[in-house]
Parts: structure tokens; sequence; C-alpha cells
């Protein structure tokens, strides 16, 4: 089997736009499928949660699908699904959280291969709090984590680690699952960004070793917003600041407000047009997670057939790949010798082909890399990117080059 691209793509509105698309890791395109959740559910009867009357139970039914959705997209318990307005926001609150017990002596640890989301949170309460930093750093000959001193930077003193599950900027996977299990014989925590990660793989929570994983449906063709998961009972040992009348139930009380219905709605949905990639969906018996688990298989190799094909492309035309970790998604990051990059971007634009410039916010692997943030250009395939859309990409950057 294999991915129908252009069935996909008839889902998207705005692809009729002729915009090829390589700006994926920033945020993917919306299905109308997606949109038509979010305007069915603000337009129908809505209420605060409850149960006495229709628009009540809408809103319940809402939150009830959505916790369910996420959990089935990432092999968690719905009962510890916690709604947020954006990963930063999430990986914020949990560090001040997690911060109330931390004291001098005590270490955490964070990697230089890391968006800052994931970095700054941890490394400013571990500043008020007066304990110590430590860094997992990145080899920019492989792109990889150095993993050879893991044993001694998590140790006895560390009470938590923050790893992204893939780098949005290189593409790199490392190891979570053996990052995990040193910091688990520590008993420390392991907190996991899965935003990039979890647009382009199938993600199990328990089997990377998370206690913590984040990630923004956004990413993966859903509404602006983010999602972290958890046991519930270690939510249950956690109390972040409140509101007295709000309620203290996991996950409600680390979900702040009125959620959004109509958001959360759109979440679902996002989760079902994977779902529905999946060969085996119209089956008898075959649950969500088993057609998102066969979905995210289709994906994997459209997406790397066409990755591969763009680094023959690139190295044809003597630019730079710095992805280059043995595991990674389709996420390229290159240079373009004395070129500038930016204005290779602006170049590309002007045809309506979205490759961007910039920091991306990997602040502490452009400073592993020792490049200037503005130095490259992020090249992002999703799920709908076609074969049409590479050559474009491919043909302006040689044009580019020749002027």
């Amino acid at each position: 089997m294999s991915l129908d691209v252009d069935g996909f793509r008839a889902q998207f509105p705005s692809l009729a736009s002729g915009i090829a698309h390589f700006d994926g890791p920033g945020g993917t395109q919306t299905p109308l499928a997606v949109a038509e959740a979010i305007a069915r559910t603000l337009t129908a009867p809505l209420s605060n949660r409850g149960s006495s009357v229709r628009s009540e139970r809408n809103a319940d039914d809402a939150v009830t699908a959505f916790r369910e959705a996420v959990a089935d997209l990432l092999a968690a318990d719905p009962r510890g699904v916690v709604y947020g307005r954006s990963a930063t926001q999430l990986t914020y609150d949990l560090s001040r959280t997690l911060a109330d017990s931390w004291a001098e002596g005590d270490e955490i640890v964070v990697s230089e291969l890391d968006h800052d989301a994931n970095v700054r949170p941890w490394v400013q309460a571990a500043e008020a709090r007066g304990a110590t930093v430590r860094w997992l750093r990145l080899d920019p000959a492989t792109a990889e984590l150095d993993l050879t001193r893991l044993d001694e930077i998590v140790n006895e003193r560390t009470r938590l680690v923050a790893v992204t599950a893939a780098s949005n900027l290189l593409g790199t996977i490392p190891p979570v699952a053996r990052i995990a299990a040193r910091a688990h014989a520590v008993g420390a925590l392991v907190h996991v960004d899965g935003v990039h990660y979890a647009a382009h793989a199938s993600v199990d929570v328990t089997a990377l070793g998370a206690d913590f994983f984040v990630c923004s449906p956004y990413k993966f063709f859903g509404p602006h917003c983010a999602v972290l998961v958890a046991d519930p009972a270690l939510l249950e040992t956690l109390h972040p600041d409140k509101l007295v009348p709000s309620s203290d139930r996991v996950p409600e009380r680390f979900e702040l407000g009125t959620l959004p219905y109509e958001t959360l709605a759109g979440v679902t949905a996002a989760v079902e047009v994977i779902a529905d990639l999946a060969p085996a969906t119209g089956e008898p018996g075959i649950t969500r997670r088993e057609r998102l688990v066969a979905a995210h298989e289709l994906i994997d190799r459209h997406e790397t057939a066409l990755r591969e094909r763009i680094e023959t492309r690139l190295a044809e035309l003597g630019l730079q790949v710095h992805s280059r970790a043995a595991r990674r998604t389709p996420t390229l990051y290159v240079t373009l010798g004395d070129r500038v990059a930016a204005a290779a971007s602006s170049f590309l634009a002007e045809r309506d082909i979205l490759a961007p410039s910039g920091s991306f916010y990997a602040w502490e692997t452009f400073r592993a890399l020792r490049l200037p943030v503005e130095a490259g250009m992020r090249i992002g395939v999703a799920a709908y990117t076609s074969d049409d859309d590479v050559d474009r990409l491919l043909e302006g950057l040689a044009e580019f080059l020749t002027r």
C-alpha cells in the first residue's frame, strides 16, 4: 500500500492556492474536516460543561472526545491528557510546578538538540531554585546527541531530564528510550518534547519512557493548541497554582479557565483525518489506535522517499545538508555556501514555494553547530507534499544558484 497523496491533498482547501509548502515543521495546512468540526461545535448549542441540557452535554462530549482521540494518537491514558494553549505554555507551567520541590544541589538536564521551549523553561526554573543545569551536547559532525557521558551527566542528583523526540531543525531522532531508562534508574523524571516527532511518527509514550510528553496538533493538521500527556497517577502528585473554585480533579487542575470546546473538536477531527489514511479504515474490529499506527507507516514511507530525493539533488547542487543523523524526520537544514539563505527563501517565495530561513527557536542547536541563526534554510516535508512540489523546489533552488 502507498499513500494516496492526491486524495489526501484534496482535503486541504488551502493547497488550491498553488503554494508548495515546505514549512510543515512550523505548522501544517488544515483540512476541511477540521474546520467543519470547529464550525459545527461553535454553531451548535454550547454552554459550560454539564449534563442538564444539550448545550452542556455538547461541551462535555467535546472534551471527552478530545481526550480519547489524543490518547489513541499517543498510546496514552485519556485521564492524563491536558489541554494547553501552546507547548511553550504547558512546559513553562509544568516547570514551575515541578521546580517547587527543587533545591540547591539538585540537577536538571537539557539538550543542545532541543527547541528553546524545552530548554529555557527548565533553565530558568532551575536558576530560580538554585539547581544546577547540565547539558547533553550535540555532535555537529553526526547531528546526534553525544551520549558517551550519559551516566555521568544523568546521576543521583538529577531531578529531571528534558529532551526532544525529534529536532525541529535537523530532524534528528535521538534514542529517547535509552536516555529515559538512565533517568529512571536514578529516580529522575523525563519530559519529552514531541512537537516535531508526533507530526511524522506513531507515538507510544510508554515505549519512549516519557513521564511527560507534549505535542502540538497544529503540526499535524489540527488547530493551534497543544497537549501534555502523563500517567494520571503522576499528575495526582502535582499541585499547580489554580483558582480556589476550579476543579482539583486530574487533568482539570492543570487547565486554567474554560476550555475552547471548538478547538478540542478540531483536534479530534485532525486525529480522525490521520486515522482515515489507514488501509484498514473500513474493516470491522479495527481500533482507531491501530488505524493511526497503519496510517503513520504510509506517511513515513511517502515522506522518506521525498526526503531522500531532495537530499540527492541538494548534494548534486553542492549544498551542505546538516541533517545527517541515522534516524530522522523528513526535515532538512541546508546552508548554501556563500549565498544568503534569506535571499534564496525570498526567491522561492516569489514562485510560491515556501522554504523559510530563520532561527526556528533552535537556539542551542545553532550554537552547537557554530552557525549564525540565519545561516540556512529549513526544508520540511509533510504528508501532503507531492512530487510536483519537490520538482518545483529543486528547480527553483537550481535557478537561484545560477543567478
